[in-house]
Parts: structure tokens; C-alpha cells; sequence
């Protein structure tokens, strides 16, 4: 009989318990299948499952599955793979890690253990400007002030302020083409806003202690996910924008989901966006048995 895996569920992004978005993290022992992880991130049920396994010490490796299929990319999940790391006494405070994925080495850190938050970076691909489809304005009730195109194949769509982005109701049903894959709705938040997650009416949602400076939703029916409660990804993906924009190297991005959370977002490496947030640990515990077969191969795209 395989001995029992590590195993947790992490809120990610979340500025208090029972907040922002779960992420199952399990430690592998040895290298699984596709097949064995897909199967376990369909049972747990969250966005994405994380997927860890140390090829050699300290060389640690990381694969995101979602219910339905794998993604090569996630923010979220690296966040909760970092914070659990550090709870299984794998990361100590400050100490620099870059986790080998099919999106390269992306490099990870805690910043504080109570409350627990750590920064990873990610990468940030860019926007190219396209003419939005033309059944979003009337899915969305107001045409997009801009809408783009992204190599992470992600559709942006822009909307005015006075949009009540927290109260759209779940398009994923409707999304068509490139859009299921993915579709960032935001805007830029003003004062005045209400949102799911605020202190209170015309208050702007906090961060780290910082307001935040605009919104997002987003949705991936065509990912298995039909809205996604915090993404690290969406904001890696529009934070330059939001930077040019604002003039600062660093802006607050929040998400007005059921499960409402944010992060700090700031310049890193030419075409990397750092990402900082809070997680709180949900569960630890064991997977009964390790996975039916072992797929070393699988894993040398991590190799990048």
C-alpha cells in the first residue's frame, strides 16, 4: 500500500478566512500521471489543484490542474503552493524558490507568517487591441470601452466606471468562442463604488492595507471554471495597464466574487508582474494513497 500525501486546501488571495479563492495543494513523493492528478483535482472540486513534487531537494516542480483539465498557468495555486510549503516547514520566511512549470520558473517568497502571505511572480504577456464580438454589449449590457486580445489566450473587455460590475450576473452560458476560454471584465474603481467584499458602501476595498485601484471578474467556462473567484493570472495579465494608466509602478487589484479577495500588484522583471496577497490554510491533511503509476517523463517540460 502507497504511503499517505501531504495534502491541504489554501484560500489564496483572500483577505480573511473563507475568503478569496481555494486551491487544493498536494505533495507528491513521486513523479504522478496526468491522469491520477486529474482525476484527484476533479474530486476536490476547487479552480485549480496544485501539484508538487521535488525532482532532487529544493528542486521543487509544479503542475495546476482544474476540474476538467490542465492549465500552464496559475496564480492563484502558486500563491497557495508557496504558503503551504511554508506551513509543511519546506520555506522558511524571506527565502527565495522558483517552482519549475510548463510557464517557467516562477519565483515565490513568504513575506509574513501571521497573517500568512507571500509574493510569486508571474509572467505578463501583454494586450493587443481587437474589435470586441459584437453579442458581448448586448451579453453585457453596455458595449466594452476597449477590448483585447492576449497570448496567454485570455479576451479582456474594458467597462466604464459606473458599470455595476459586481452585480453581472455569471455569463459563462452565454460566452462564445475565444471568450469561453477565458474573458477579464473590469473597470477602474472610484471611492463612490460599492462591490461585494467592502467595509461598507462607498468604501474601496483594502489589500494589504492598501485601497484598491480597479476591479475584475473572470470567466472560463471553456476551462471548467464558470467564474473564478480571485485570478493571479487576470491581474498579471492587466496590472501594466492599469500601471500606465495610473502612473505607478504599483496598483491594487481586487475581484467582487462571491468569495471576494485581491493583491498588490507590482513591477518585477521586464515582463513579470509580482503579485502579493494573504492565504489562510482551510484544511491539512493526507491523501490516503499515492498515485497507481509514475510519469518521470511528464515532468521534464518542467525542466524550462
Amino acid at each position: 500500500m502507497r504511503a499517505p500525501l501531504q495534502a491541504a486546501l489554501v484560500e489564496a488571495f483572500a483577505e480573511a478566512p473563507l475568503g478569496g479563492n481555494g486551491a487544493g495543494v498536494v505533495w507528491l513523493q513521486e513523479p504522478a500521471t496526468p491522469d491520477w492528478m486529474q482525476a484527484v483535482a476533479a474530486r476536490l472540486q476547487q479552480s485549480e489543484t496544485a501539484f508538487l513534487w521535488a525532482g532532487a531537494p529544493g528542486d521543487w516542480r509544479l503542475r495546476w490542474f482544474t476540474p476538467s483539465c490542465e492549465v500552464p498557468l496559475c496564480g492563484h495555486a502558486t500563491l497557495a503552493a508557496a504558503l503551504a510549503l511554508g506551513h509543511w516547514g519546506q520555506l522558511s520566511l524571506g527565502q527565495p524558490l522558483a517552482l519549475r512549470s510548463r510557464s517557467g520558473p516562477l519565483a515565490v517568497r513568504l513575506e509574513s507568517l501571521e497573517p500568512a502571505s507571500a509574493r510569486v511572480v508571474l509572467p505578463s504577456s501583454g494586450l493587443d487591441v481587437q474589435p470586441a464580438p459584437a453579442y458581448l454589449a448586448d451579453l453585457l449590457g453596455e458595449p466594452p470601452l476597449t477590448y483585447w486580445s492576449s497570448p496567454l489566450g485570455y479576451r479582456v473587455a474594458l467597462l466604464a466606471e459606473s458599470f455595476d460590475l459586481a452585480a453581472l450576473p455569471v455569463p459563462s452560458d452565454q460566452l462564445q468562442g475565444q471568450d469561453r476560454q477565458g474573458l477579464v471584465v473590469m473597470q477602474a474603481l472610484r471611492p463612490r463604488q460599492a462591490s461585494r467584499g467592502q467595509a461598507g458602501s462607498g468604501q474601496l476595498p483594502q489589500v494589504l492595507g492598501q485601497p484598491a485601484d480597479y476591479q475584475l471578474r473572470f470567466f472560463a467556462p471553456g476551462l471548467g471554471i464558470s467564474e473564478d473567484p480571485v485570478t493571479g493570472s487576470a491581474h498579471a495579465l492587466v496590472a501594466p495597464f492599469w500601471q500606465e494608466r495610473l502612473g505607478r509602478r504599483t496598483v491594487v487589484g481586487w475581484q467582487p466574487s462571491s468569495t471576494a479577495g485581491g493583491m498588490v500588484c507590482a513591477t518585477a522583471e521586464p515582463g513579470t508582474i509580482a503579485l502579493t496577497g494573504r492565504g489562510h490554510l482551510l484544511w491539512d491533511g493526507e491523501l490516503a494513497g499515492g498515485p497507481p503509476g509514475l510519469d518521470p517523463a511528464g515532468w521534464s517540460v518542467c525542466d524550462c
